[in-house]
């Protein structure tokens, strides 16, 4: 399948429908994209997250397309500022992502793009979960910092390539992360960056994150 080159690069703020739902989205491709990453932010978090967007700039550096979004509405996340009872529904999280995927899909300008996932923390587990879900059309999947023990049912389904990112220092989501890994059949990898929070607000940390992440979705999209 030909991708449309003549229609990159794109760099263009963009709403969603997703079963009635207006989501918002940043969508960046680099004129030479090889593959679209879709990023599925963390609880309490937007398509605005400062760490998300740096890691997408790496990305769009080694000409892989970005699309960040909002997985809950504007209504649902002042609902969930004082009840937080969206931010854990992993469930409609997943659904959100999977939304997203299929208006892609009907892009005409995006044809030809391989798809993969970018997920943190609990968006991590969204990812999976969807990756799972539209496994013949995801072809790489990255956590950070993420939650892959949330999805724990949905991992022997994933057939991406897999690439599970956690600080050194992150003691009890390193533990959580390992449990994952072994119920991941996919091709995999688990990356500990040593002197690292859960964050990786430490000097050097994030970028490493971005770094790898690079590698991983350059050398599977």
């Amino acid at each position: 399948m030909e991708k449309n080159d003549n229609l990159f690069p794109i760099r263009k703020e963009i709403l969603i429908k997703v079963k009635g739902k207006d989501i918002a989205g940043s969508m960046e491709i680099p004129a030479k994209a090889k593959g679209l990453v879709i990023f599925a932010h963390g609880s309490g978090s937007s398509r605005f997250s400062p760490r998300n967007r740096y890691v997408a700039g790496i990305l769009n550096k080694n000409n892989l397309g970005t699309l960040l979004f909002d997985l809950l509405t504007v209504e649902e996340e002042k609902i969930d500022e004082y009840t937080a009872e969206y931010r854990f529904n992993i469930q409609l999280l997943a659904e959100r992502l999977e939304g997203v995927t299929d208006w892609l899909l009907k892009e005409p300008s995006l044809k030809g793009l391989k798809l993969g996932y970018f997920g943190a923390s609990t968006g991590a587990a969204a990812a999976l979960i969807a990756a799972a879900k539209k496994s013949d059309i995801i072809y790489a999947v990255v956590s950070r910092g993420g939650r892959p023990d949330l999805a724990m049912e949905s991992l022997p389904g994933v057939k991406a390539p897999t690439l599970l990112i956690v600080g050194g220092e992150d003691f009890e989501v390193i533990e959580l992360n390992k449990a994952a890994y072994e119920n991941i059949s996919a091709k995999k990898r688990l990356e500990i960056i040593q002197g690292a929070t859960h964050l990786f607000e430490e000097p050097g940390a994030l970028e490493e994150v971005a770094l790898i992440t690079a590698k991983w979705f350059t050398g599977n999209l």
